[in-house]
């Protein structure tokens, strides 16, 4: 009795605590993400009141929070639309690999850390965080935006591409043989195939199945089907996230617009507590000693992701202060980046991989939200600067532009 009271206060607190905190950040027009991993830093382990009772409670909840961001993720779009965007988008991808894999790849490397955490850092520099993207496009409000389907398209093929990626590090991580490693990635392709094949060809039927007139059966069947099929992928060794993302993706019409408007409180309340779950996770005194390189990497790779962004958003003809808005969304990492490095470290691939990483996203997870807001505006105060200068560049006189010698050769006429 006692401990469920202590899981009950420890709970509400941290309840009441995101709703203050939420109601700060809107004061001044901030996500309030940054805040809750602050808040999580705060009371995890090494913080300033570490909470126990409710750490199991928690994580569920947290694991709940990461299904329903990419479900609701997933309703905005239907079949047609992801096939079409898989198809006209695909190089975006391709840059984004190269332009953000490689930095975290080639840092392993330089610091002595061999070829399998290079793969592990590879993946965690190079996956952006669509929880962390979605709530932030919509606490902006820029869902509708030209440039959206631009950033939906790249989150899309990166979650896609863990399908594909995180099998293969698992039987990187445990040293598995080539057998083992390929019967693991076959299993992995086969569901995440067979699971998209069945959205795109019988999405009307499901959408069908799952209709219902009454708001309260048609948010049981929708939260059910997404949590199984989210828990099936991940049996599967497919990313649970991504199993979401295609339930949402074979919803459409009434039905997607009815999950949408019931499941959205559920979604802002359990994504508050993945973002401090997160934060929970994290020693504080584990961050100052790989602080320095995680910040360069940070940097880095921001400025690679901005780069990616705005060449993709420049293909799909956005204009140019989409590109930069298209960039600046893409930044934050997050959730994969974790469960990619969680991997490595309880494989003991690498002790000092884990603190970076959770540096590393701890850093990019507070920037991003910055970026998104700000990069299109400090892209514009630059040009307006640099347009300036050159407004007030004085005509460089005709004389002097004349070549050297030239008067010399006057005179000796």
């Amino acid at each position: 009795m006692h401990s469920s009271a202590v899981l009950l206060i420890e709970f509400g607190s941290i309840i009441l605590g995101l709703g203050l905190l939420g109601r700060f950040a809107g004061r001044f027009g901030l996500s309030p993400i940054p805040l809750y991993l602050l808040a999580g830093l705060a009371f995890g382990e090494g913080g300033l009141l570490p909470l126990g009772a409710s750490e199991e409670f928690v994580a569920t909840g947290a694991e709940i929070g990461v299904i329903l961001l990419l479900l609701m993720l997933g309703l905005e779009y239907t079949a047609g639309d992801l096939v079409t965007n898989l198809k006209s988008h695909y190089p975006a991808g391709l840059v984004d690999c190269a332009f953000n894999a490689l930095p975290g790849a080639i840092a392993a490397l330089l610091m002595g850390w061999g070829p399998v955490a290079a793969v592990v850092l590879a993946g965690v520099t190079w996956i952006s965080s669509s929880g962390v993207i979605a709530k932030v496009l919509g606490d902006l409000g820029r869902v509708g935006n030209r440039e959206t389907p631009v950033i939906l398209s790249v989150l899309v093929l990166e979650d896609l591409a863990m399908a594909v990626y995180l099998p293969i590090v698992t039987a990187l991580v445990a040293g598995a043989g080539l057998m083992t490693g390929s019967v693991t990635l076959a299993i992995a392709l086969g569901a995440a195939g067979l699971v998209l094949f069945v959205a795109v060809r019988y999405g009307r039927l499901i959408s069908r199945f799952v209709s219902s007139d009454d708001p309260e059966k048609l948010l049981l069947v929708v939260l059910g089907l997404t949590i199984l099929v989210a828990g099936v992928a991940q049996q599967l060794q497919v990313s649970a996230a991504v199993g979401a993302f295609l339930v949402g993706i074979a919803l459409s019409g009434e039905v997607a617009e009815g999950a949408h408007t019931l499941l959205s409180p559920l979604r802002d309340l359990f994504a508050a507590v993945f973002f401090v779950f997160f934060g929970l996770h994290t020693d504080p005194a584990s961050i100052p000693p790989v602080l320095l390189p995680a910040l360069a990497l940070a940097v880095l790779t921001a400025l690679t992701k901005i780069a990616t962004g705005y060449w993709a958003a420049r293909r799909a003809g956005i204009s140019v202060k989409g590109r930069w808005r298209a960039g600046g969304a893409l930044v934050a990492r997050g959730e994969f980046s974790i469960v990619i490095a969680g991997l490595a470290v309880s494989a003991g691939i690498e002790p000092s991989l884990g603190p970076l990483a959770t540096a590393y996203v701890l850093i990019l997870v507070i920037l991003g939200p910055l970026t998104a807001r700000y990069t299109e505006s400090v892209a514009t105060w630059l040009a307006r600067r640099r347009n300036d200068r050159q407004d007030r560049r004085p005509d460089v006189p005709r004389e002097a532009s004349r070549p050297a010698g030239a008067e010399a050769s006057s005179v000796a006429d």
